[in-house]
């Protein structure tokens, strides 16, 4: 997305952070037992990070109308590693009910994908069930970026550190991210270049778990980042907008068959 829209993201956030009542928060937080995000990505190759959004800023309406619980034990069927959840609800139309809901329906990994720009903010994750969150490189400065790392670390949540090229790539590793997510889509031009994604692979020895973001939309694309070294696919659209996600998803995780 581009610099405004993303400044604008990261300030609604900061106001939505400020609203928020820490105390409340820790007693919530405290009975929570995360699921293991890292765990479940390092198990499979490929796995995959199915997502559940309505809308987005670059692409518009995606579903409107989608049930999340139906989507998530679709992509439960179809062979999800773990399930990425939007929870911003002006621009995203997600909310805290879509994740809270969705994690009592199945059993696997949930990933809050939100604009986190304070440690509040991971704390409220874990109060309604998150076992990740993510951490956007272009939206955080350094010091940010290691208090949410860090925040995320004592309530036992994964984070996942998400960058768009070699300069924020090195500030994750120095943040001492451990799980780093490669976005595809250009942030200024929204233009996806997936051998980019492919280029920066080499970059990110550092890291325990890599994940590949956007422009997965089948099965060759899927080979091409894991030939690179991706342990993981974070996919969105494809799903949402498929008529049979569960399909869809067991396509993207069987191999192509060789030419006879």
């Amino acid at each position: 997305m581009r610099d405004d829209i993303l400044a604008t993201l990261v300030a609604e956030a900061r106001t939505r952070a400020d609203l928020l009542d820490p105390e409340q928060l820790a007693d919530e937080a405290r009975n929570h037992r995360p699921r293991g995000f890292s765990a479940a990505l390092a198990a499979d190759t490929p796995a995959v990070i199915a997502e559940i959004k309505r809308r987005s800023p670059s692409k518009g309406p995606l579903d409107p109308d989608l049930d999340p619980v139906d989507l998530a034990t679709r992509y439960l069927r179809g062979g999800a590693s773990a399930i990425s959840i939007l929870t911003e609800p002006k621009h995203f139309h997600g909310s805290e009910k879509d994740l809270r809901a969705v994690r009592d329906a199945v059993d696997l990994p949930v990933l809050r994908k939100d604009f986190i720009v304070d440690p509040v903010q991971v704390v409220e994750s874990a109060a309604i069930g998150a076992d990740a969150v993510l951490a956007i490189v272009a939206g955080l400065d350094d010091e940010a970026l290691r208090a949410v790392i860090a925040a995320a670390d004592d309530h036992g949540l994964d984070t996942l550190v998400e960058v768009h090229d070699a300069r924020e790539i090195d500030r994750a590793s120095r943040a001492g991210a451990r799980i780093v997510g490669v976005n595809a889509r250009n942030l200024r031009t929204f233009q996806v270049d997936l051998e980019l994604v492919v280029t920066l692979r080499d970059q990110l020895g550092f890291a325990d778990v890599t994940v590949a973001e956007s422009g997965i939309q089948n099965r060759e694309d899927v080979d091409k980042v894991t030939d690179a070294g991706y342990h993981a696919v974070l996919i969105g659209e494809t799903l949402v907008r498929s008529a049979d996600p569960e399909g869809t998803l067991h396509d993207l995780l069987t191999p192509v068959s060789p030419a006879p």
